[in-house]
């Protein structure tokens, strides 16, 4: 049994590498920018070389303000997608995340398992109490997703999203630490934490060739 907090039941999470640009982040027509859709916006073409020194910038920097990106691995230590934390307030002990899943692993439990792990380090080490995910109205695969995860409907924002020629709403999505506590007990939470070894929602802060399935 592994006993690494960042190793879930399906997934291990991980810092970017440098080696991560170029194989696991994308860029040219290796790019998938149909995932920018479901939770940001198409962007323009990003070189190799830019994409290096953004890969190599993330992977030297620190956490700042508890914000964070992880790389998420499955069993075979394949980089499968990525998760990231944001608007993280100590104040009021909040915060929100974006994920993405390499198209290719879409329907496997990786951003589930991931969401899981953030959620447990989050409320339980860091002492936050409310998570918030942001997610645009036509991505049934995300809605899905998070309420089976135990997410609550939140509220609606009409007309706050344009992509492909059309005004889309953003859907509100939230879970308290309680709620994330009766939905996992803290035995089956350690335990699968302590396993082994979709997808995309919020706001995504790093290119790579993942669509959204959450």
């Amino acid at each position: 049994m592994a006993h690494h907090f960042w190793t879930g039941e399906r997934v291990t999470l991980r810092a970017v590498e440098p080696g991560d640009a170029g194989t696991y982040f994308k860029y040219g027509a290796d790019y998938d920018d149909e995932a920018d859709r479901c939770c940001d916006e198409i962007h323009f073409p990003t070189s190799h070389d830019g994409m290096v020194r953004r890969i190599e910038a993330m992977s030297a920097g620190e956490p700042a303000n508890d914000e964070y990106l992880w790389i998420i691995e499955n069993a075979d230590r394949i980089a499968v997608g990525n998760i990231n934390t944001f608007g993280c307030s100590r104040r009021n002990g909040t915060f929100r995340y974006g994920l993405g899943i390499n198209r290719a692993y879409w329907g496997r439990g990786y951003a589930k398992d991931a969401i899981r792990l953030i959620l447990r380090y989050y409320f339980f080490e860091l002492r936050y109490q409310k998570v918030t995910a942001f997610i645009y109205a036509f991505n049934e695969r995300s809605i899905r997703l998070h309420e089976s995860l135990g997410f609550q409907p939140e509220g609606r924002l009409r007309r706050a999203v344009y992509t492909d020629g059309q005004y889309y709403d953003e859907l509100f999505y939230g879970m308290t630490k309680e709620e994330f506590e009766r939905m996992y007990p803290a035995g089956a939470v350690s335990a699968a934490g302590n396993a082994g070894g979709c997808e995309m929602s919020g706001s995504r802060a790093a290119p790579g060739g993942r669509e959204e399935e959450v």
